[in-house]
């Protein structure tokens, strides 16, 4: 092989290696996932946490659907984010006070098994249940043993990431199983803390991870999830894309989509 054939295979060499570098490159994807708060509410004849809306982000392919669960005191599980409907305290409640009201979209307020029973029909969208804080600590311990329970006979642990404010509720969930998919949502423990205590990521307000920028990396490094709420500006959205947070949860899902491509 003379030099001239040398330097021309070198240079082929170099030619292919740059070739699979823009390759690789253009078919890098982002790493951030798309939640809908409180489901994709925000499009015509949907409600926050309706069914409707869980069957939008499930029709659009959102890796989870939000929602907010309350028990009722005779042990209902009702998907509501307030802790009161129509006037009515939930948790202090039988389901039977509120069985008949209906939400803006016209359906009646959704218990947690009907959520399930749609969600258990495809394998793609998660279940994002917040477990809301309850007025005590037993009321809350009732709540998730049901829920867990409740999951657990439907055989959807796979299809179910947990969140709370209430360090109890996540505690009591880690405590079940730890091998629960659990974030905080409140915003007041570091990443440390976090990892010590066996939660599987953060979930916090975006404002709270802007102060707090270093919390992100120092999350990562120790295998925890970064998620953040309620994210709703296209600057915010692509102010977290561009930190590869796991997933940004937002009231405009289609928008943070069309960011992602």
């Amino acid at each position: 092989m003379n030099s001239k054939t040398i330097r021309f295979c070198v240079l082929c060499m170099f030619v292919s290696l740059a070739l699979v570098s823009v390759t690789q490159k253009e078919e890098k994807k982002p790493k951030t996932k798309v939640i809908a708060h409180r489901g994709f509410w925000n499009r015509p004849g949907s409600a926050q946490n309706s069914i409707h809306s869980l069957q939008g982000a499930i029709e659009h392919g959102f890796y989870g659907s939000e929602l907010d669960v309350y028990i009722t005191a005779d042990g209902v599980l009702v998907v509501n984010h307030d802790p009161t409907f129509n006037g009515v305290n939930i948790e202090l409640s039988n389901y039977s006070a509120i069985q008949d009201f209906r939400l803006q979209n016209g359906e009646p307020i959704p218990k947690l098994q009907e959520y399930i029973d749609v969600a258990k029909k495809q394998s793609q969208t998660k279940l994002i249940i917040e477990i809301k804080s309850h007025s005590t600590k037993l009321n809350e311990d009732r709540a998730v043993a049901a829920v867990v329970q409740m999951v657990n006979d439907n055989n959807v642990a796979h299809l179910v990431d947990y969140i709370s404010f209430s360090q109890n509720i996540c505690n009591e969930l880690i405590k079940a199983n730890p091998q629960h998919r659990v974030a905080y949502l409140n915003g007041d423990l570091t990443p440390e803390q976090l990892k010590a205590a066996g939660y599987w990521g953060l979930d916090y307000h975006y404002n709270v991870l802007k102060n707090n920028t270093g919390w992100m990396e120092k999350a990562r490094e120790l295998g925890l999830t970064t998620n953040v709420w309620t994210v709703n500006s296209t600057s915010d959205m692509q102010y977290f894309i561009d930190r590869e947070v796991d997933y940004i949860t937002t009231d405009h899902p289609l928008e943070l989509k069309e960011l992602l491509k």
